[in-house]
């Protein structure tokens, strides 16, 4: 009896060890004070120069003098051109490894940009069928971290599709909404990814990249339910796409929080002029959804990331691999003033149009 009574005391004991939320743990914290250079491998083909003051520099080079620690790279899987394709990737993390920094990958699962509008397959896998698909996608992640792995590149971060509200690998795993009933085969196809990632390497941390706030809880919430592992919140974070107003981004991270997952904004930026270096087109030309009272000035661009960095920084339930990392920093007009097919993005950049360092890096980082 007395045996049958120690039992039952340990088993309620491993019970209420499991149903507790993780306490954090001080010594593993990991800040991540990131930059996503996917666009670098193109702009150096351009001899495109950077400069801290009147200083000429690599990218890299900034970033680490600037206190950027970690470095997100897209991949895809057989894009139409050399760039984000894994031969490149392998080269570039090659430099980021050399240099300290930690490396950050982004599978797209794509052979182009993937986004909530846009999930098309590698065109190696179309009209697979799910189970085949699922094990293709598991086949292909093992053998990118394999060989990743194998020549002491394994990635510190993974990220298992790009801002994936919708699902991914459309149309099989794609969802409308959380009550879509396709949403298993959606979780099907994470758990392949996050399969082959559990396997190699082991000490990588994976994130799950949701594009704004609006109905993240619930959406990871259904991950979890889903039986989905993931160990990060991923954020996309853009104030004319996804809300303008910083205090429903703090509020939605606190509700975010109560998942006892680590948050990390995945993606921002914000301007420094709505003015043009170049001909192409920019995403952002005005100031209609702008943050109040944070103008589209070097000031203005330094105090809104000043206020996301403290507000990412408020809103940790765990204190392991928060962050921000800004997508971007260095894509500015590289092709020159006349180029109307180079950057729509060089009044979000880093660098001002003379390419010299803003003050709004140094905001970005958290200590």
């Amino acid at each position: 009896m007395r045996v049958f009574f120690c039992i039952a005391i340990l088993f309620l004991i491993a019970c209420s060890k499991e149903n507790k939320p993780a306490v954090p743990n001080p010594t593993q914290t990991s800040i991540i004070n990131g930059f996503d250079l996917s666009f670098t491998p193109l702009l150096e083909e351009n001899n495109t120069l950077f400069y801290i003051d009147s200083l000429p520099l690599p990218i890299l080079d900034v970033a680490q003098k600037k206190g950027i620690n970690t470095i997100r790279l897209r991949l895809w899987h057989s894009p139409a051109s050399k760039h984000s394709h894994l031969n490149e990737v392998i080269a570039f993390a090659k430099r980021i490894k050399s240099k300290g920094f930690k490396f950050w990958l982004d599978f797209h699962y794509s052979d182009t940009w993937a986004d909530p509008g846009a999930q098309s397959k590698p065109k190696a896998w179309d009209n697979l069928p799910l189970p085949i698909l699922n094990d293709s996608l598991y086949t292909y992640t093992k053998s990118v971290l394999s060989l990743l792995k194998a020549q002491g590149l394994a990635p510190e971060y993974i990220q298992i599709g790009n801002e994936i509200n919708n699902g991914f690998l459309w149309p099989t795993g794609q969802i409308n909404d959380l009550t879509d009933t396709n949403f298993v085969h959606f979780a099907s196809l994470l758990k392949s990814g996050i399969k082959a990632c559990r396997e190699i390497p082991p000490q990588t941390q994976l994130m799950i990249h949701y594009a704004g706030y609006a109905n993240a809880r619930a959406y990871f919430q259904a991950l979890i339910q889903k039986d989905v592992s993931f160990d990060i919140i991923g954020i996309s974070y853009y104030p004319w796409w996804h809300g303008n107003k910083l205090q429903d981004l703090s509020v939605s991270l606190s509700f975010l929080s109560t998942l006892y997952k680590p948050i990390v904004i995945a993606e921002t930026a914000y301007p420094f002029t709505l003015q043009w270096n170049d001909w192409t087109t920019n995403i952002l030309g005005n100031a209609d959804n702008l943050v109040s009272n944070m103008p589209a000035t070097p000031n203005g661009q330094a105090l809104f990331l000043a206020n996301l960095r403290n507000i990412v920084s408020q809103n940790q339930s765990i204190n392991q691999h928060y962050g921000i990392c800004y997508w971007a920093p260095e894509w500015i007009a590289y092709k020159g003033a006349n180029a109307t097919d180079a950057s729509p993005w060089e009044n979000l950049t880093l660098f001002d149009f003379n390419n010299k360092t803003l003050p709004a890096m140094d905001s970005l980082i958290i200590k």
